[in-house]
């Protein structure tokens, strides 16, 4: 055990689940943008803690989390969560290595699987709305400008895409997000996941993956019963939505961490933020 003190609402959720290993487990802070997480190494097994953040993150609630989580793990897109208290979630542990950013283009097909599988199973019953998301952050964040408002104001006189299915999506596909296991591709990080449109899911890949976007869209239309048309249209039409949310999110962090990288990164999502 490292000598920093660990969470005493974290140790009390780990020996409910695991009471014979939690003697000789080691708890590792993970980096990440976040910073609300750990790996628990215990003698039979691996876990993963994540924290309710303290200061509030838009849609981020780790029993809605946890209730999503069960769901997802009766198809078997996750393992079943392992435990949930008012401050952590306690999961598995995903093994494998999660892609590089080279990687990912390269794991296109088994990707876009994945996500076929995970938009096959049934609702979650948590409607993801990106207006009462974004009005959130709006509501939350101290330093506006007047590009966002007028960004913004465009956005909700527009109103949100109908969707083209709504299905269970993820919300947050990149590199970092999936791992590769054995001969397949799982997801990680579902703090995010909802009910919404499948395009959503596409238009995050494609924002994270801008060069390889058409090959993405083709590969996932064909698997869909999607034309690959269509689906390019709606996937435009979310990435303004998209843009948007991200600048929010590094803003809003960079104001509650103070935190130089995420200011940084927080101007660099204002200055490419266009239509």
């Amino acid at each position: 055990m490292p000598a920093s003190p660990i969470d005493p609402s974290l140790l009390q959720l780990v020996r409910q689940s695991q009471p014979a290993e939690l003697s000789a487990g080691c708890f590792f802070p993970l980096s990440g943008l976040s910073h609300h997480s750990f790996k628990i190494v215990l003698p039979q097994q691996n876990l993963l803690a994540r924290r309710q953040p303290r200061l509030p993150i838009p849609f981020v609630d780790r029993r809605r989390e946890y209730r999503v989580l069960k769901k997802l793990s009766a198809g078997g897109m996750v393992k079943r969560p392992v435990g949930y208290n008012q401050h952590w979630l306690l999961l598995s542990w995903q093994p494998g290595e999660t892609l590089s950013s080279q990687e990912f283009a390269e794991y296109l097909r088994p990707v876009c699987r994945a996500l076929v599988h995970l938009h096959h199973q049934p609702l979650t019953g948590y409607r993801l709305s990106l207006t009462a998301l974004l009005e959130k952050y709006w509501q939350l964040c101290r330093q506006k400008t007047h590009h966002w408002l007028q960004f913004w104001q465009r956005l909700k006189s527009q109103g949100e895409p109908l969707p083209l299915r709504l299905v269970p999506i993820h919300m947050d596909i990149h590199a970092g997000n999936v791992v590769k296991d054995s001969q397949c591709c799982r997801f990680i990080d579902w703090e995010y996941t909802a009910d919404g449109d499948i395009a959503l899911d596409l238009a995050v890949i494609c924002l994270n993956d801008s060069a390889n976007e058409t090959q993405w869209i083709d590969y996932y239309a064909g698997i869909a019963g999607l034309t690959p048309e269509r689906l390019a249209r709606q996937v435009n039409r979310w990435k303004p939505w998209l843009k948007l949310l991200m600048a929010c999110w590094y803003q809003l962090r960079a104001e509650q961490t103070a935190s130089p990288q995420m200011q940084t990164l927080a101007r660099q999502y204002w200055q490419n933020l266009s239509f």
